[in-house]
């Protein structure tokens, strides 16, 4: 591929997000401005994932069965207004030869019960966030996937292109209430290949009239050039709030007010609200520390529950007055309450642990984003009972 400065990408990025945002047809529109999301009265987004089980492994206790019947009610239970629910594609390597939609289990069956996990959600009052993940089966990060020459790069994208358009689908047809189009791609999004990536967002809006996002990762959003096309900045919110082991209360305050100070000057730029799609830390010693660490990669670790919830509480606190803020999905529980093989005692689920009890506090809160006095936002609750709360249509069939 020719060389192109980035700066220039950027710039005809904004210029054609500029135009698409302007013209979503019949579609959701949220509008530009830091505020949008405040302005339009949704109500801020008190979110937790719920992380699929491994269903080839764990058979009945997946997305949309009885045990995740138990976990969504749960979420409800802590107070949450939102639940992300997190499919997989298998890729097989950093090569990005193509992606598999099929993961632990045929498409044709994960696409049901995801279907079916979002009926769950929305019987429950609680709306969705729909956020596919790619696996790589080999090992590495999906952020490096490169598939080398503008040959590779077009049958990544063509394969990629797939992958969304189906799960747009799903999103539509379970009128799912927000969409991610993918987590973490930094060698698309913020190089000279994003007008590619420009290209798949409009197609999207094209099959799903909701709102979208794109979950960057917490490092590399300032650089993602695509952020103008999407109604919400996502950002995966895996920051580290302190410099040293042992850091204190104060310095953890001190590292979370530098996050959202960054995130507020990342807002305004783009005239987007931001949403932290993913955040969290796991129960250890330090967690602010690196916290992107992987629990399976631990070993000798001490459970620290404290260091994990003054984490949370240092992160969430600055951004309860953040107009600017539309919300968090905490990362995450199971789709089966009751099993505990998926994750380490020390890993990032808050359930039953003193962060649930913070979790229950920012989402018991007003949030500058509700956009109105909390007694007057929850008289509206029950329309999250009714699909297409938004005034979406289900668009072209």
């Amino acid at each position: 591929m020719p060389h192109v400065s980035l700066a220039a990408v950027t710039a005809s990025c904004l210029l054609w997000a500029g135009a698409a945002h302007a013209s979503h047809g019949g579609g959701f529109a949220l509008g530009p401005g830091a505020d949008a999301w405040a302005r339009a009265r949704l109500g801020a987004i008190r979110g937790i994932t719920i992380g699929p089980i491994e269903n080839a492994r764990h058979p009945g206790v997946g997305y949309g069965t009885p045990a995740c019947a138990r976990a969504v009610a749960e979420a409800r239970a802590m107070g949450a207004t939102w639940v992300s629910l997190t499919p997989f594609g298998r890729v097989w390597d950093l090569r990005g030869g193509g992606v598999d939609l099929s993961f632990e289990a045929p498409f044709a069956q994960t696409r049901r019960d995801v279907l079916a996990a979002i009926e769950q959600a929305h019987r429950e009052g609680l709306r969705v966030l729909l956020l596919p993940h790619l696996w790589v089966e080999t090992g590495g990060w999906r952020a490096l996937i490169d598939p080398g020459d503008d040959a590779g790069w077009e049958r990544w994208t063509a394969s990629y292109r797939r992958f969304v358009l189906e799960w747009a689908e799903v999103a539509r047809e379970g009128r799912a209430d927000m969409l991610s189009l993918g987590v973490e791609l930094r060698s698309w999004v913020t190089t000279a290949r994003a007008p590619s990536f420009l290209a798949l967002v409009r197609a999207v809006r094209e099959r799903y009239g909701g709102p979208l996002t794109y979950s960057a990762n917490w490092d590399d959003v300032q650089d993602t050039v695509v952020l103008g096309e999407l109604d919400l900045i996502g950002v995966n919110a895996f920051f580290p709030l302190a410099e040293r082991e042992g850091a204190s209360t104060a310095e953890l305050a001190a590292g979370g007010r530098r996050v959202a100070a960054a995130l507020a000057e990342l807002s305004a730029a783009w005239h987007r609200p931001v949403l932290l799609t993913e955040m969290g830390y796991t129960t250890r010693a330090d967690p602010a520390l690196r916290p992107w660490e992987w629990p399976d990669g631990m070993t000798a670790v001490a459970i620290d529950q404290p260091a994990q919830a003054r984490a949370y509480r240092a992160l969430l606190a600055p951004l309860l007055d953040a107009p600017w803020c539309a919300g968090f999905f905490a990362w995450r529980i199971y789709s089966d309450p009751d099993d505990v093989s998926q994750e380490a005692e020390w890993g990032f689920s808050p359930r039953g642990k003193l962060s649930e009890l913070v979790l229950r506090d920012a989402y018991s809160a007003r949030w500058s984003s509700d956009g109105l006095p909390l007694e007057a936002s929850w008289l509206g609750a029950h329309r999250a009972r009714t699909p297409g709360m938004y005034g979406w249509e289900l668009g072209p069939e």
